[in-house]
C-alpha cells in the first residue's frame, strides 16, 4: 500500500490566508455624490431599450437612481424622478398624456423637463404659484438606434452626443439588446480589457463558444490613446497573422473583434466591431450592458442574427441556463459574477496581461479625484468629430513564419497594422477604409518578399 503524500508546512494555507479583501472604493461606489458616480454622469448613458418603453411608464435603476422613464402620446421620451414633488406618489403609476405625465394620485401634469403644465382642482393663483417654484426633476433623452440615452450630469455641462464611425457603416444591421449582470460594473468592464481570456474562458475550458481560432494564445499589445484603452491579441494561425483588438472609450464604451466570422484562416482587411457596448452600473452591485449586435460582411455574420444571437456574442453562451449548464459551459456572465457582487481588487495578483486594467483603472481615479478638485473630464468629441474614430475589429493578414522568431514577428506586424489604422484616424467614412485596406494589402505583400 502506498503512502499518503506527507502533508507540509508549506501548502495547505487555507487558515492563513483571508477569504476576502478590500474593494477599489472611488471605483466601484457610483452613487450620486460618490467620486465615480459623478464622473460617470457626465456622459450620455443608455438607459433603455426602446423597445421596452410601451404606454405605461416603465421603473428604472441607473447609477444608484430610482427613476421613472415614458414616453408621451406625441412620442417624446422623458426621464424623471420616481417620486411626483406634490406628496410623493410614485411617477410609475402616471398616466402617459399627449404632452407629458399625469401623477396618478391628484393628476398634476408634468412637461419631459419636468416642468408642471397643469395643478388642476386648485385656485388658480395658488397653482400658477407652485408652478413657478416647483418641478418634477427630469433628465434629457434621446433615442438613437433603439437605445434610449440619458444625461444624468448638471444641465450646463451637458456634452455633445457622441456617434462612433462603426454605427455608421453602410449595408451592417444593428440589432440593439441587453444583458443584465449580478454584480458590480467595474468587473464587468474589465473584461474588454483582457483580450487573452478569449483564449482560455471562451475556447479551451468547456468548448469553443467563438470561433476555433479564439483558442490560439496570441502575443499581446497595449496602447493609451487620448480617450481610450486598447488591447490586441496578435495570434498565428497557419499562414495568417490575426490582429483582434477590444477597446474601450472613456469612460465606458466598449467594442470588440467578430465572435463567429473570424478565425483566422483566412485573409480580413480592416474588419470592423461585431458589437457596441456600453456597460451601466443599475447600482453598486447589478450592471446591465446595453449594446448593438452588429452583423455585416464587416462584422459577424446575418446568420446570427436570432434571437438569442446578442447573447452569444455577448458573452459566449445564453445567458438564461441552468446552474448545472453554468458551471459546465461558463461564459462571461459565470467568470465576473463568480467574484461576489462587489469584487475585492485589494486581493488580486495582477500580471502583465493585465496591462491595460492598472492602466485604465489609474486613469480612471485619476480622472474621478480631478472632477472632485472641479476639473471637468474630458469628453470624447473634445478630441474628434462625429463619427468619432474607433479601433476595435480583425485584421487577418497571410504572414509565414519563415524562419523568424515568431513571437517577435508577431509583435511586429500586430504593432504595424495598430499604426496603420492610427495614420489613418484623421480619415473617416469610404476614406478612411480605403487608406486602411490599402496599406494593410501593402503591408501583406511586403512580408511575402
Amino acid at each position: 500500500m502506498s503512502k499518503p503524500d506527507p502533508i507540509t508546512a508549506a501548502g495547505y494555507q487555507g487558515y492563513r490566508q483571508p477569504h476576502r479583501g478590500a474593494s477599489d472604493e472611488i471605483l466601484v461606489r457610483t452613487g450620486r455624490g460618490s467620486a465615480c458616480g459623478e464622473y460617470l454622469r457626465r456622459y450620455w448613458q443608455p438607459v433603455a431599450l426602446a423597445r421596452e418603453v410601451e404606454d405605461v411608464p416603465r421603473l428604472i435603476s441607473v447609477l444608484g437612481e430610482e427613476l421613472v422613464l415614458f414616453r408621451d402620446r406625441s412620442g417624446r421620451y422623458g426621464l424623471v424622478h420616481k417620486q411626483c414633488p406634490h406628496r410623493r406618489a410614485s411617477m410609475e403609476f402616471g398616466v402617459c398624456e399627449q404632452n407629458g405625465i399625469r401623477c396618478c394620485y391628484h393628476g398634476w401634469l408634468f412637461d419631459v423637463d419636468g416642468s408642471i403644465l397643469e395643478i388642476p382642482g386648485q385656485p388658480r393663483q395658488n397653482a400658477e404659484l407652485v408652478m413657478r417654484k416647483t418641478s418634477l426633476g427630469a433628465y434629457p433623452v434621446r433615442e438613437f438606434r433603439g437605445l434610449i440615452f440619458a444625461y444624468l450630469g448638471p444641465i450646463e455641462d451637458m456634452p455633445e452626443f457622441p456617434v462612433y464611425d462603426t454605427l455608421e457603416i453602410e449595408g451592417q444591421t444593428l440589432v440593439p439588446y441587453r444583458a443584465d449582470y449580478c454584480c458590480n460594473w467595474l468587473q464587468v468592464l474589465d473584461a474588454i480589457l483582457d483580450p487573452i481570456h478569449t483564449s482560455f474562458l471562451h475556447s479551451r475550458m468547456s468548448r469553443a463558444q467563438f470561433s476555433e481560432g479564439l483558442g490560439e494564445i496570441g502575443e499581446l499589445l497595449f496602447y493609451q490613446r487620448e480617450m481610450s484603452f486598447l488591447g490586441a491579441n496578435v495570434r498565428r494561425v497557419g499562414e495568417h497573422v490575426w490582429v483582434r483588438v477590444n477597446e474601450l472609450v472613456l469612460p465606458n464604451y466598449t467594442q470588440a473583434g467578430a465572435a463567429f466570422s473570424a478565425d483566422g484562416s483566412k485573409p480580413i482587411y480592416y474588419g470592423r466591431t461585431a458589437f457596441s457596448r456600453w456597460v451601466v452600473p443599475r447600482d453598486d452591485e447589478n450592471t446591465t450592458a446595453f449594446a448593438w449586435a452588429v452583423f455585416g460582411d464587416r462584422a459577424d455574420p446575418e446568420e446570427y442574427n436570432t434571437p438569442e444571437g446578442p447573447a452569444l456574442i455577448e458573452q459566449g453562451e445564453r445567458m438564461d441556463r441552468s446552474y448545472a449548464q453554468r458551471q459546465r459551459f461558463p461564459g462571461d456572465a459565470e467568470a465576473v459574477e463568480g467574484m461576489g457582487r462587489i469584487a475585492d481588487q485589494k486581493m488580486e495578483h495582477l500580471v502583465p496581461s493585465d496591462q491595460a486594467i492598472v492602466q485604465y483603472r489609474k486613469k480612471l481615479r485619476k480622472l474621478c479625484r480631478n472632477l472632485e478638485q472641479g476639473i471637468e473630464p474630458d469628453q470624447v468629441n473634445s478630441h474628434w468629430k462625429n463619427p468619432i474614430p474607433t479601433y476595435g475589429g480583425d485584421t487577418v493578414l497571410r504572414i509565414s513564419q519563415n524562419g523568424q522568431d515568431d513571437s517577435a514577428l508577431l509583435l511586429e506586424a500586430g504593432d504595424r497594422v495598430m499604426q496603420i489604422q492610427f495614420e489613418a484616424e484623421a480619415l473617416s467614412g469610404e476614406a478612411r477604409d480605403n487608406s486602411v485596406i490599402e496599406a494593410l494589402k501593402a503591408l501583406e505583400a511586403e512580408y511575402r518578399q
